[in-house]
């Protein structure tokens, strides 16, 4: 069942950067416009470029290589001590869903403009939870309470 739920993240990363994470407007009167994890990275690459390999380490790289990393260890291709590396990548990645939460939070407290919340927020956060609980019960290998004699 792991295999499964984490060849699905293989397909659902992708999908979470390119969905809207939040809509944005200067004015309430103006419309919204949508802000995903490509197209914030896109933004940054312009204005500031070390934070943009930061965030692009973060929101691609980390999520991306911890699931085909998790993917090889449970079909046999890579051993399991390379774990404790894959639940770093994992935590890393949650860190960027942490950085987005509090951009939103300090710019509503700003009140100068509206922000609203997006589906693609709790995509791109559930995706990175399963991926992080997949590596714990990878972590974990099945027991065996059988008794042999």
């Amino acid at each position: 069942m792991l295999k499964f739920a984490n060849l699905a993240l293989l397909v659902l990363f992708p999908i979470a950067w390119f969905a809207p994470l939040m809509r944005a407007g200067l004015l309430p009167l103006f419309g919204l416009s949508e802000i995903s994890v490509i197209t914030g990275l896109q933004s940054l690459w312009e204005s500031d470029v070390f934070l943009a390999l930061l965030v692009t380490a973060f929101a691609l790289f980390a999520p991306y290589l911890k699931t085909i990393g998790l993917a090889l260890i449970h079909f046999g291709l890579l051993r399991r001590k390379v774990l404790p590396v894959l639940q770093i990548l994992g935590k890393l990645a949650m860190a960027d869903v942490f950085l987005i939460a509090l951009y939103i939070t300090l710019s509503k407290g700003v009140g100068v403009g509206r922000i609203e919340v997006a589906w693609g927020l709790y995509l791109f956060t559930g995706c990175i939870l399963a991926s992080i609980l997949i590596g714990h019960f990878t972590e974990k290998p099945p027991r065996n309470d059988r008794i042999v004699s």
